[in-house]
C-alpha cells in the first residue's frame, strides 16, 4: 500500500504519525511538503511578542523520523487525482491512497498598499519580522485588520489585538496610542457568545475600538490610511494585517476545487475522485481553518486507511470538534471548544480565561511534537 500525503502541518504530521503507529514498515508512508519544519500558529505570536525566539519553535522536518514514513521536501508541481500520481520538484510519486493536506496560500500582494504600507503576521516569515517592528514602535495608532474571507483561526486577530495592548501597556506606550480591531464577523468568534463575551469585554476594558462586520480593502500608504469594505477609512500608525486566503495553485490546477476549496464528504473527508482525501484548510469542509480541525479530520482519515488495509468497513466520522487557547494579554489564556456539525449549528463554550491554562496549551504544544517528532518540547524559551 502506497499513501502519499501532502503537506506536513497538522493533518499531515497526525495522519502520518497514525499509520506509523499502526502499520509501522508494512506500507510505504510519503509525506511531501516544501518547507523545512512545522511551527504552530500560536508560536508564531510568541516570536512575534518577545517571548522566544525562532530557532526554539522551528520543529525541523529532517528530525520527523517514523517507522514506514519518509520525508521528502519538495514543492508539489502537480497533481493527477485520478491517477493519483503527485509530481513534485524532488521527482515523480504514484499512490494507492492520497491525502491532500497542502493548507491555504496566504496573499499580502493582493490587497493594493499592504506590501508597501503595512504588515501581515500570519505567515511565519511576516510574524518573525514583525519582532524588530514592535520594538522599534515608538506609540501611535495601531490597527489590526482583516483583509478577505475566510481566513484561519478565526480568534487569532482578536488574541494578537489584545498582546499588541499589552505590548505597549509593558513598554510605558499605550496611554498615547490607539488600539483598533477591524474583522468581517460580526463576533469575535460567533460559535461561542460566551467567548466573543469576554472578548468584547476585554476590548472595552482596555479601551480597544472593535469595527465588525467589515474588511479592509486596501491601504493608502502615502495618507496612512486603511480603506474600508463600508466605503470609511480608518487612520493608522502601524497596521498589522490578516492576508488574503487561497487554495494552492496547485490544487486549483488539478480540477480538486469547487468555489475555491476542495469540498469534500463532512463526515468522511473523501473528495470525488476515489481514493483521494482532503483535510485541513485546503478543504471546505464547514469547520473553521485551524490545525487542530485539521488533525481531527486526519484522525478520521487515517482509521478509513487502516480499515482499508484490513479490508474492513471504516466507522469513523468526522465530528468537527476542535479546541484552541487564546491569550487575553496578563498571562491570561482562555481555552476555547468549538464543534462543528454537518447540518447543526456550531455550538462553543469558554474556559477562563486565567493563568492556570497556560500549563494546558504548554502541554497541547509538548504532546504534539513528542507524538509526531519523538522529542520533548517545553513550548517557551523561558
Amino acid at each position: 500500500m502506497r499513501i502519499v500525503i501532502l503537506g506536513a502541518g497538522f493533518g499531515g504530521l497526525e495522519l502520518s504519525t497514525r499509520l506509523s503507529e499502526e502499520f509501522g514498515d508494512d506500507v510505504d508512508v510519503v509525506l511531501i511538503d516544501k518547507g523545512e519544519g512545522f511551527v504552530f500558529g500560536f508560536s508564531k505570536l510568541d516570536v512575534m511578542f518577545g517571548f522566544t525566539d525562532a530557532a526554539h519553535v522551528l520543529h525541523r522536518f529532517e528530525d520527523c523520523v517514523k517507522p514506514g514514513v519518509r520525508f521528502v521536501r519538495a514543492e508539489v508541481t502537480a497533481i493527477d487525482p485520478v491517477a493519483k500520481v503527485v509530481t513534485t520538484q524532488a521527482g515523480t510519486f504514484e499512490a494507492d491512497i492520497l491525502v491532500v493536506a497542502l493548507g491555504a496560500d496566504l496573499h499580502p500582494e493582493m490587497t493594493p498598499g499592504l506590501l508597501e504600507g503595512g504588515h501581515e503576521f500570519y505567515t511565519v516569515s511576516g510574524a518573525f519580522a514583525l519582532r524588530d517592528v514592535l520594538h522599534e514602535f515608538a506609540g501611535g495608532r495601531v490597527l489590526v485588520g482583516v483583509t478577505s474571507t475566510p481566513f484561519k483561526c478565526p480568534p487569532a486577530p482578536s488574541e494578537t489585538t489584545l498582546l499588541v495592548n499589552d505590548f505597549l501597556q509593558h513598554r510605558g506606550l499605550r496611554e498615547h496610542s490607539e488600539v483598533s480591531l477591524v474583522m468581517p464577523l460580526p463576533l469575535p468568534i460567533p460559535p461561542s457568545p460566551q467567548a466573543s463575551e469576554a472578548i468584547l469585554t476585554a476590548f472595552e476594558q482596555r479601551g480597544i475600538t472593535w469595527r465588525p462586520n467589515t474588511l479592509v480593502r486596501a491601504l493608502d500608504p502615502a495618507r496612512k490610511v486603511a480603506v474600508l469594505s463600508d466605503g470609511g477609512e480608518l487612520p493608522y500608525d502601524l497596521f498589522l494585517g490578516v492576508p488574503v486566503h487561497r487554495a494552492p495553485a496547485v490544487v486549483v490546477d488539478a480540477g480538486l476545487t469547487e468555489d475555491g476549496w476542495i469540498p469534500v464528504d463532512p463526515l468522511t473527508l473523501q473528495t470525488r475522485f476515489p481514493g483521494v482525501y482532503a483535510v485541513g484548510d485546503v478543504t471546505s469542509v464547514g469547520t473553521p481553518k485551524a490545525g487542530v480541525f485539521a488533525e481531527g479530520q486526519a484522525s478520521v482519515v487515517a482509521s478509513a486507511i487502516i480499515a482499508t488495509v484490513h479490508n474492513a468497513e471504516p466507522d469513523a466520522v468526522y465530528d468537527g470538534h476542535g479546541i484552541c487557547y487564546m491569550e487575553f494579554g496578563g498571562q491570561q489564556i482562555a481555552k476555547i471548544d468549538v464543534t462543528f456539525q454537518s447540518g447543526s449549528r456550531p455550538v462553543g463554550w469558554m474556559e477562563g480565561p486565567d493563568v492556570e491554562l497556560a500549563a494546558d496549551k504548554s502541554t497541547f504544544g509538548s504532546d504534539r511534537i513528542q507524538r509526531w517528532f519523538g522529542r520533548a518540547w517545553t513550548g517557551l524559551d523561558v
